[in-house]
């Protein structure tokens, strides 16, 4: 069995990356869907990552062995920055090698792999590295995530066209209702014109509802 691997990016860091790839792991679980998740790079943290540890936490499933083996948290380095500083602060480079071994072998038992990355797509994995040139190689479809924030329509537009750019396809728009602007006025033009930049642009593309749990 060979999974679907979807890379879920934010147009921010803060956006809820971790808590929309929880809720669609349970989501596709209960609709009878074998998913995994997969942190590819935790940073701030010592031995466990805890981003997985949250998806965990809402997905209900507690730890699993694919966590006690590491293969959902290959990487782990311990400043709370973006990937390019924390490995130069730890004074190691990334394993790309052993990432891509972990996805691997859960993609053979898993049927889907949710795969959440660090910050937004143009955040550097090393100085030569931008977490896009990382999809670009791999040609994951990628579930970006958005909300009502205000701000939140330019830093997603500037995703997607990002996305087109590098030709790399777009699974599905994550809409989090948990951030939503204090604004309702805002948070429902926000809602509209994203949807309807979405259909125009890229048809083929989901919305998704990410709903306050």
């Amino acid at each position: 069995m060979t999974a679907d691997i979807y890379f879920v990016s934010g147009i921010d860091t803060g956006i809820g990356k971790t808590y929309t790839t929880g809720y669609l792991a349970k989501l596709w679980n209960a609709q009878g869907q074998h998913v995994i998740t997969q942190k590819l790079i935790q940073t701030g943290n010592v031995d466990v990552s805890e981003d997985i540890q949250q998806h965990r936490e809402i997905m209900g499933t507690g730890w699993l062995p694919e966590d006690e083996s590491k293969l959902t948290m290959p990487e782990i380095f311990t400043y709370p920055a973006s990937p390019h500083l924390a490995t130069k602060l730890d004074g190691r480079d990334i394993d790309f090698a052993k990432i891509e071994a972990a996805t691997q072998q859960l993609a053979e038992k898993f049927e889907v792999v949710l795969l959440e990355g660090a910050g937004g797509l143009m955040v550097p994995l090393t100085t030569e590295l931008l977490t896009i040139d990382y999809l670009e190689q791999k040609k994951f479809p990628v579930i970006l995530v958005s909300s009502g924030r205000l701000g939140s329509i330019n830093h997603t537009l500037l995703s997607l066209e990002a996305l087109k750019a590098r030709g790399l396809p777009l699974y599905a728009l994550a809409y989090n209702l948990n951030d939503e602007s204090q604004d309702p006025l805002i948070s429902k033009d926000t809602s509209e014109y994203l949807k309807a930049y979405l259909a125009k642009y890229f048809p083929e593309a989901q919305w998704i509802d990410i709903p306050v749990l």
